[in-house]
């Protein structure tokens, strides 16, 4: 296993506990504290396997910056997981408005994490 994923969080320590939980899992973790900075690994040789994508942060929030990825040529095939505390019926509205593949609920557990992750490059 060596899926490439890129998780974008303006919160260093979401970052850290989503990052360090991958790692272990073996996963090649990459991160990014908001939309635009993520673009250098989405259009690059460094194209994440999948996206963890927090909702709320500054510049781009995370639902609009899933839809201009659907929308794209490059990046509408790699899944996006959006993240957040918001409730779980808001979630799956995001979900459906961006096109994701899914979610995770902030807080979250680092097996949550990987459970999340594995489910979703499983499909």
């Amino acid at each position: 296993m060596n899926e490439k994923i890129l998780i974008i969080d303006d919160s260093e320590l979401v970052l850290a506990m989503a990052k360090d939980a991958l790692d272990q899992a073996g996963y090649q973790v990459l991160t990014a504290t908001n939309g635009i900075e993520a673009n250098r690994f989405i259009f690059s040789k460094d194209r994440p396997d999948l996206i963890i994508m927090d909702i709320m942060m500054p510049m781009l929030d995370g639902n609009k910056k899933a839809k201009l990825l659907k929308e794209n040529e490059v990046s509408r095939d790699i899944p996006i997981l959006l993240l957040s505390s918001k409730s779980e019926a808001e979630m799956r509205e995001l979900v459906d408005e961006a096109k994701a593949n899914g979610y995770i609920l902030k807080p979250f557990t680092p097996a949550q994490i990987v459970q999340a992750v594995r489910g979703v490059l499983a499909r």
